[in-house]
C-alpha cells in the first residue's frame, strides 16, 4: 500500500476508535440501577469540563445524580478503560518479543505473582491495618514486578535473554505460585470469598483514587512502548536482522519487558486477575491494522478501553441486582477466542 494511503487509513481507524471510546464512556455511565437519561449524564458531564459548566444549564436533576454518575459511575468506566488499555498494550509488546500471537501478559508469571501478593495482603488484613485501600494494590504490584524479575534472572545466559527460555522460567514459575495462591486459599477462613472475588478480576468499589494510582503507569508505559515501536517493528524481522540493522536486542528486550511489566502488573493491582484481554484484543487489533507497532499500540489501546468498558458494563446488569465479576466476562469471550487461536496455528502446521 502506498504510504500517504496506508497513513490515512491508520488515521481514520484511530479517528474511529476515539469516537467510539467517547460514545462507550457515555453508554457505560448511563447504565446502572439508578434511572438518568443520557441527556442527564451529558449535562452532568459537560458541567465538569473546566469553563464549560457556566454554559450548561443546571438541569432539575437531584444533588445524588452528580454524584452517581462523575464519583460512582464515570471513575469506575475510566478505570475500567485504563485497565483494558494497559492489559491491550503489553500483550502487544509481549507477542511481538516473543513473536507468538498465544503469549499474553500473563505468561510471564505477572498475574500469579500479583495473585499471591493480593491474597497475602487479605489473610494478613493488611486493608484494615496498614494503608488503607492501598494495602492490596501495592503488595499484589510488588508480588507481580518481584516475580517478573525472578523470572527473567532464572532466563538469562550470560548477557542474553533467549524468549523460549524466558517463556518457560514464566510457566514453571507462575504455576508454582498459583499452587501457593492454592494453598493460602485454603487457610484463609472468613476471608475466602473476597480473596476469590479479587482473583475472578472486578472493579466494584474502585474510584477516582485507583485511577489516580493506574494513569502514571499505563500513560508512561505506553509513551516508551510508542517510542520503540520502529525498534519493535525491526525486531519482528528476527533478532539477527535486527542486529544488523543496528538495534541493541537485549537491552530492547529487557526496557520493553519491563516497560509491559510495570504497566500490566498496575492493571491486575488495582482490578484483580481479568484474563485474556491481553490475548484476544493484540491479535484481534493485528487483523485490523496490520503488525506495525506505530499504528498497532494505540489501536490497541483503544480497542482494549472500550472493550472491558463494555465488558464491566455488562458484568454490572447481567445478573443485576447481583454483580458478575468482570474476568467472568472477559474468560467467557477469551476462551472461544484462544481455542480459534490454537486451532489456526494447528492448521498452519506450526
Amino acid at each position: 500500500m502506498d504510504p500517504r494511503r496506508r497513513y490515512k487509513y491508520w488515521r481514520l481507524w484511530i479517528s474511529l476508535l476515539l469516537a467510539g471510546l467517547a460514545g462507550t464512556v457515555v453508554v457505560c455511565t448511563v447504565i446502572g440501577p439508578a434511572a438518568i437519561s443520557p441527556g442527564e449524564v451529558l449535562a452532568i458531564l459537560g458541567r465538569k469540563l473546566p469553563g464549560a459548566g457556566r454554559f450548561i444549564a443546571r438541569g432539575d436533576w437531584p444533588d445524588s445524580f452528580e454524584t452517581i454518575v462523575f464519583q460512582l459511575r464515570l471513575a469506575r468506566v475510566v478505570l475500567a478503560v485504563l485497565v483494558g488499555a494497559g492489559l491491550a498494550v503489553a500483550g502487544v509488546v509481549l507477542q511481538g518479543l516473543l513473536q507468538n500471537p498465544l503469549a499474553d501478559p500473563y505468561i510471564l508469571g505477572i498475574s500469579s505473582g500479583a495473585a499471591l501478593g493480593a491474597t497475602l495482603a487479605m489473610l494478613f488484613g493488611l486493608g484494615t491495618h496498614v494503608l488503607g485501600i492501598y494495602a492490596v494494590p501495592l503488595v499484589a504490584f510488588v508480588g507481580a514486578v518481584v516475580t517478573v524479575v525472578v523470572v527473567y534472572t532464572l532466563a538469562r545466559k550470560g548477557n542474553r535473554v533467549p524468549m523460549a527460555t524466558l517463556l518457560l522460567a514464566g510457566i514453571a514459575i507462575g504455576s508454582f505460585l498459583s499452587a501457593l495462591t492454592s494453598l493460602a486459599m485454603i487457610t484463609s477462613g472468613q476471608n475466602l470469598q473476597q480473596v476469590i472475588f479479587w482473583l475472578m478480576g472486578g472493579l466494584a468499589g474502585r474510584g477516582w483514587d485507583h485511577v489516580i494510582v493506574l494513569l502514571p503507569y499505563v500513560f508512561g508505559g505506553f509513551i516508551l512502548m510508542y517510542f520503540s515501536a520502529h525498534r519493535l517493528n525491526v525486531i519482528l524481522l528476527g533478532e539477527e536482522a535486527a542486529q544488523h540493522l543496528g538495534i541493541d536486542v537485549e537491552r530492547l528486550k529487557l526496557v520493553m519487558l519491563g516497560a509491559a511489566t510495570l504497566v500490566a502488573a498496575a492493571a491486575v493491582a488495582v482490578s484483580g486477575v481479568i484474563g485474556f484481554v491481553g490475548l484476544i484484543i493484540p491479535h484481534t487489533v493485528r487483523m485490523l491494522v496490520g503488525p506495525d507497532h506505530r499504528v498497532l499500540l494505540p489501536a490497541a489501546a483503544l480497542v482494549g478501553g472500550i472493550f472491558l468498558a463494555l465488558a464491566d458494563a455488562l458484568a454490572r446488569v447481567v445478573a443485576a441486582p447481583e454483580e458478575i465479576p468482570v474476568g467472568v466476562i472477559t474468560a467467557i469471550c477469551g476462551g472461544p477466542f484462544f481455542i480459534y487461536l490454537l486451532r489456526r496455528k494447528k492448521d498452519a502446521g506450526i
